[in-house]
């Protein structure tokens, strides 16, 4: 251990004990130095009154500094304020230096007086400033070297946060204007983006930090986009709300969000849709447990609904939304009712007296099975739950006269491959069935269905899969190279699910605009190397992160689509889409789930692959029966694999 780390070791009251001492001296080397720099003799120096007052003069001093707190100050974090007091101190001893020198006639020029306040400010503050640049140096050569991307309040106050740690140690600020490149902020120059590479390998630095809360997504996308070769990590502050209310701190730094790599700007939601269906009315969301529902209710809660009524198979998944809600009510003081309700969509009864019981007005259907080799594993649940879940409750809403009926719907409904997109077209064919039956009635429910891709951060995304495996070094297990999906934050998806039911007429199949599709891979890649690590391949053996293509699972599709057909329409938002698609008459409908309840209930696999694929879905397997009950009773090999990519 170096003598510097012996004297930051040792316990703070000794610290005090030895600044009184040097102190002390520094007072007497004032005093001296400012009559031999008036005078330049000592004479005065062997006379006993200089001594006994320099006396008097150094204890003086030293109780007025420990009144105002002087010591109290810690060294390394020493600020402009014990600057300030440190100079209060100074000219309080000269003060007392002048007025003790005049009542007790003691000859002093009267520019020695000056002179000792420049000195002892000198001395003492000096001192001080040198022990916290020891410290700093000492910090800085074990922090690794970063560079803030954004000179604004959020990169200032992140220069400040970091310097007062111990972890990182800022070295240089980028920014895109061009009116601060070359100047210096907070003992940092700005640079230009354009020489990043060069700062990069000059300074050693291992991770850039992104402080543009106020960027618009595209613009972090552009920006990200330029930092994915540099071999950094890149990370990000949390939200301006945060900036601007001192909430940042250096453990909340992060992965930047996926979002910004898609750079798609959510559009504003209409207000007055958002409203309709909700503010002062009784909602209920079915599979509110799940990452969907759980949003919903969340986008719902902040339109002041009268009464919110929590419906949700999972005890765990109940519990905790219900939790969130009620404390997020009770923190804002709203007069809301949040009503947790245990049950399944396949129980009608159940459905059909809470629905009576509390008057809803609203129905969200988010309750569904929708992982898709989970269904293939599983299909009679999978059947049971997507299609009977959505006809019952469907049904208990009618018979509870709820005015709006909601269906989250996926884009693997359109022309689906698997078992788990075909229940999900199934469950909108009843949907638009029973819309047909209630349009003759001059007061019946309103069905609709929203139709979208993936959303990101929702339960079983490949996005934590990802970021899981980087952090345990690899593989990175993709199932195609050349797979590519829709992707669309959860609040946003949200937002337009509860704009959509809005502005349903009946039977409506609403369609959101998703932007463009993202190559997995891709995805992928832009993940390893904002982590700044290397991908490893036949080319670069020694990267960090390997790929590993698993090839698709049943019923996998490479590219998923949101329209049967070309028949699109226009509604009044810019984001959200209505499709013209065929559909059966009630009387067929239920024709048609009789049969398939009939093979459900008899565990008839065959008989259930035959329905789905005669009735109007597009359903299109690309593999066998894959329930593993029905593979295992019929001796067959079962092919379940794990941890594949959705």
């Amino acid at each position: 251990m170096s003598i510097l780390d012996t004297f930051f070791s040792i316990p703070r009251a000794y610290k005090r004990i030895i600044s009184v001492c040097i102190d002390l001296i520094f007072i007497q080397v004032a005093f001296w130095g400012a009559f031999w720099t008036r005078l330049g003799e000592f004479d005065e120096f062997f006379k006993s009154e200089y001594w006994l007052f320099v006396a008097f003069l150094s204890v003086i001093t030293i109780v007025f500094f420990v009144r105002i707190g002087f010591y109290r100050a810690i060294l390394r974090y020493l600020s402009v304020h014990a600057i300030f007091t440190l100079g209060l101190g100074a000219i309080f001893s000269t003060v007392a230096f002048i007025i003790t020198t005049y009542f007790y006639n003691i000859w002093v020029p009267r520019s020695v007086s000056v002179i000792y306040l420049c000195y002892l400010f000198i001395l003492t503050g000096g001192a001080r400033l040198s022990i916290r640049l020891l410290f700093s140096q000492r910090s800085i050569r074990r922090k690794p070297n970063v560079i803030i991307y954004g000179s604004g309040v959020a990169g200032r106050q992140l220069v400040n946060l970091l310097r007062q740690g111990d972890e990182l140690n800022p070295v240089a600020y980028v920014d895109d204007n061009r009116k601060l490149h070359k100047h210096v902020l907070q003992g940092l120059t700005v640079y230009n983006p354009n020489k990043l590479p060069k700062l990069v390998k000059k300074c050693e630095i291992k991770k850039v930090l992104l402080a543009i809360p106020s960027a618009s997504r595209s613009q972090r996308r552009s920006i990200v986009e330029s930092l994915v070769d540099l071999p950094v990590e890149v990370l990000s502050i949390p939200n301006l709300d945060d900036i601007v209310n001192d909430n940042v701190s250096v453990a909340q730094l992060r992965d930047v969000p996926i979002e910004d790599l898609l750079g798609r700007e959510p559009v504003k939601p209409d207000n007055n849709l958002m409203a309709s269906n909700i503010t002062d009315k009784v909602v209920m969301v079915t599979g509110a447990g799940g990452s969907i529902g759980s949003e919903l209710c969340r986008q719902i809660i902040k339109l002041q609904p009268k009464t919110l009524l929590l419906f949700e198979l999972s005890e765990f998944g109940l519990y905790s939304i219900d939790k969130e809600l009620t404390e997020y009510a009770a923190h804002r003081d709203l007069d809301i009712k949040i009503i947790p309700l245990l049950g399944s969509v396949q129980r009608i009864n159940r459905l059909s007296i809470i629905m009576k019981t509390f008057s809803v007005d609203t129905v969200y259907h988010a309750a569904a099975y929708k992982h898709v080799p989970m269904v293939e594993y599983n299909v009679v649940e999978g059947v049971r739950n997507n299609v009977f879940g959505t006809y019952y409750t469907a049904c208990a809403a009618i018979e509870a006269n709820v005015s709006s009926f909601v269906l989250i719907s996926t884009d693997k409904a359109v022309r689906p491959t698997n078992v788990m997109g075909t229940t999900k077209r199934m469950a909108e064919l009843g949907l638009q069935a029973l819309a047909e039956s209630e349009a003759k009635k001059e007061s019946g429910t309103r069905f609709c269905m929203v139709r979208f891709g993936n959303v990101l951060g929702s339960s079983g995304s490949v996005i934590p899969l990802f970021k899981r495996q980087i952090k345990e070094g690899g593989p990175i297990t993709i199932t195609h190279p050349e797979i590519i999906r829709y992707f669309m934050t959860i609040p946003e998806a949200a937002q337009l699910v509860i704009q959509a039911g809005a502005m349903g007429k009946g039977g409506d199949v609403f369609v959101l605009d998703m932007g463009q599709p993202v190559k997995i891979v891709d995805l992928a890649r832009n993940l390893v190397k904002l982590s700044g690590l290397d991908i490893k391949s036949e080319a670069n053996q020694y990267g960090d992160i390997e790929f590993k293509f698993t090839g698709l699972r049943p019923g996998e599709k490479l590219f998923e689509e949101l329209l049967i057909g070309d028949s699109v329409g226009k509604t009044t938002h810019p984001r959200i889409m209505t499709a013209n698609e065929q559909f059966l008459s009630l009387e067929d409908y239920e024709q048609l789930i009789q049969s398939l309840d009939s093979a459900c209930h008899d565990f008839n696999h065959e008989d259930i692959r035959q329905i789905l694929l005669d009735a109007p879905t597009g359903f299109n397997p690309t593999d066998g029966i894959g329930d593993v009950v029905w593979l295992k009773k019929h001796n067959l090999e079962c092919s379940v694999v794990e941890n594949r990519v959705v």
